[in-house]
């Protein structure tokens, strides 16, 4: 049973959330104050610290959070007849989920954060493969899953990072056509 959220809290943290965000834009996260999120979320510190220890457990929170919403986005892929057309059905979804809060994305890239961007990408992609694979027989020879894993996202996501700086470059069709000639479909069925 799912415990529901006081509403109270949950307008707080999104306050935070965008006021953080807002102040990533602008500055390394590392310049930002309590004081300065405080400020733009129109929250006091007492309540702020009735949250959060202090900002990086308010920046962990918020990574958390996008990490959730991203799984639960994975969770539509359906796409595991064969491992490459669930690649691109989770690239897809990825893509979607990044373009549904690029400006996000985009914020904590601009603040230097892009090993941030691997790390809930790679957490969330590996969670969702390791499940899939656990309920699939899908395989690669004899490459073990977590080095397939780890090879296969360190170059998506690579080129999503890519895609996001490119400010508007490449479109997520083309993305996703590139991504689609780049990855073989090598992988079988075990027999």
């Amino acid at each position: 049973m799912e415990v529901k959220k006081d509403l109270r809290i949950v307008k707080t943290q999104n306050a935070l959330y965008n006021s953080l965000i807002k102040l990533i834009k602008d500055k390394p996260f590392e310049e930002i104050k309590v004081a300065d999120i405080c400020n733009d979320a129109l929250v006091n510190r007492s309540t702020f610290y009735a949250h959060y220890s202090d900002k990086y457990d308010l920046f962990i929170d918020f990574i958390n959070n996008l990490k959730d919403t991203m799984l639960k986005d994975l969770e539509q892929n359906e796409q595991i007849v064969n491992t490459k057309k669930y690649y691109m059905e989770m690239i897809s979804l990825i893509l979607d989920h990044i373009e549904s809060k690029k400006d996000i994305y985009s914020s904590i890239l601009i603040s230097n954060k892009s090993g941030i961007i691997f790390d809930i990408i790679g957490d969330v992609a590996v969670k969702d493969i390791n499940k899939r694979m656990e309920i699939s027989n899908i395989h690669q020879g004899n490459v073990p899953t977590d080095i397939m894993v780890i090879f296969y996202l360190g170059a998506v996501t690579s080129v999503g990072i890519e895609w996001l700086r490119g400010k508007d470059k490449y479109n997520k069709e083309d993305i996703l056509n590139y991504l689609d000639e780049l990855i073989p479909d090598l992988i079988k069925d075990k027999k």
